[in-house]
């Protein structure tokens, strides 16, 4: 079996230059010997402020490097707040205002009005949240983020509490409709489809939940079984602080059970989906697994697109010296990225910094996969290992210098391995176990089997 290339590759680029975008025209100098407009950990400072940027598991926020960021989701009102801070737009008696900008009062005037900027920043992220989640109830003039600072942005958020614990009696009348709930963030519109996510590890994150979930009303009522929307229960704060769920809805009525079109409690559509990307669940209303491969390849394909992050953020554990990705086929999270969008796709998506790839088939069908020529960018990488998913192994490998373990265990069609591997001074262990070793060994690399005491060979013998 083989994997051919996924050429959709447009959200995945847009996600991981946009980074690159703001560090070329903010913190990159534009001439040798100077400075950039911005230092990194400000423009860090910014991204981070953003209540809806997304950070992969386990990255060190605190002691973040610009060589990490390909895995950042930058947040929607990032380019806002870098307005706000490089050229801010102020009551007209302001200093920076009505000074000359080329003046000295003018630059000490603005990096006092920067310098309070950054320490008041986490203002400014509660007063963003605020927007994000109540945006439908402030007046439709101010419901443009584009059209605030800071200053304004307060003035139309300041009534509203983020310690809200339930959605009122006519939010969720209007939630029926237009499926925002207090507590969820709509993040997905298309033709047939509409996405809910519930973040929010809170009182009405868990009321959220309910509300999508029909209150565990079970589906011959038009509703689900998700354990995270029983009342009474504490399964929702199970799941949360795992990561967000997402409720995947059709945009019209569609009948789960024979009878119910809709819910009688939430009214949204009976059938509709609940995602859980930490946990690996993806549910219908009965709370049965689907097949999410084939739901995904048959919806929109701006459906498929969007969840591509999510699948990327489980690809990867650990950072820096532990960086790791295991491949558990084709039951993880993992095989579903390959299977929807392709092997190279997955492969391009993994950081520089890798120290260990795992990539185990468990399934009794054999597998071809082909590793790309860009295997080489893995510099740091110790550890390899390919089981039963290979017939050949791509000579580039040559050029991984740290490399010390490569095991090639279970592949019955090993084609004879590159002679360049003899010379892989690092390289102390190569097993073959349960895989062909007829012919595959070429001479130099058995040389050094036979002459090396410290090179550990392990075959079928």
């Amino acid at each position: 079996m083989s994997f051919k290339f996924t050429s959709i590759l447009k959200d995945l680029i847009v996600e991981n230059s946009r980074f690159q975008v703001l560090y070329d025209k903010f913190v990159k100098p534009k001439e040798k010997g100077k400075k950039g407009l911005l230092p990194f950990e400000t423009l860090f400072a910014l991204i981070a402020a953003d209540p809806t940027s997304t950070f992969p598991e386990g990255m060190d926020i605190d002691n973040a490097k610009p060589e990490q960021m390909d895995r950042v989701k930058i947040g929607k009102y990032t380019q806002w707040l870098l307005k706000n801070f490089l050229t801010p737009k102020l009551e007209t008696n302001h200093p920076l205002m009505i000074l000359d900008p080329q003046s000295s009062q003018y630059k000490a005037a603005l990096k006092e009005y920067r310098d309070l900027f950054m320490e008041d920043l986490y203002k400014v992220t509660g007063d963003l949240q605020k927007f994000e989640r109540f945006k439908n109830r402030i007046p439709q003039e101010f419901r443009d983020i584009n059209k605030l600072n800071t200053e304004t942005l307060y003035d139309q958020v300041k009534d509203f509490s983020l310690e809200k614990t339930k959605a009122s009696k006519d939010e969720k009348k209007a939630a029926s409709k237009t499926y925002e709930h207090p507590g969820a963030d709509v993040v997905y519109r298309g033709q047939d489809w509409t996405v809910a996510r519930i973040s929010d590890t809170g009182q009405i994150g868990k009321d959220a939940a309910c509300f999508y979930g029909g209150s565990y009303q079970e589906p011959g009522k038009g509703e689900t079984r998700w354990c995270t929307s029983s009342p009474g229960l504490n399964w929702f704060n199970n799941y949360i602080k795992d990561g967000p769920l997402y409720v995947v809805i059709p945009n019209s009525g569609k009948k789960y059970t024979a009878d119910k079109e809709f819910g009688d409690v939430s009214g949204l559509p009976a059938l509709r989906y609940q995602f859980h990307f930490p946990s690996n669940q993806f549910m219908d209303p009965a709370d049965r697994q689907i097949d999410l491969i084939d739901f995904l390849n048959t919806n929109e394909e701006g459906l498929k697109e969007f969840f591509k992050f999510e699948f990327m953020k489980g690809l990867v554990k650990g950072t820096g010296s532990n960086t790791k990705v295991r491949v558990e086929y084709p039951g993880d999270s993992s095989s579903k990225f390959i299977a929807l969008y392709g092997f190279d796709e997955f492969f391009e998506t993994l950081p520089s910094d890798l120290v260990s790839f795992s990539f185990i088939n468990k399934n009794k069908q054999p597998l071809d996969i082909n590793l790309p020529d860009t295997i080489g960018r893995f510099k740091s990488l110790g550890t390899l290992n390919l089981t039963g998913c290979v017939s050949s192994v791509n000579p580039a490998v040559c050029g991984l210098d740290k490399l010390k373990f490569l095991s090639l265990v279970d592949n019955k069609n090993l084609q004879p391995l590159p002679d360049c591997i003899a010379n892989m001074q690092n390289l102390l262990v190569l097993n073959l176990r349960g895989s062909r070793t007829e012919g595959v060994i070429p001479p130099a690399l058995e040389q050094r089997i036979q002459n090396d005491e410290e090179f550990n060979y392990f075959g079928n013998d």
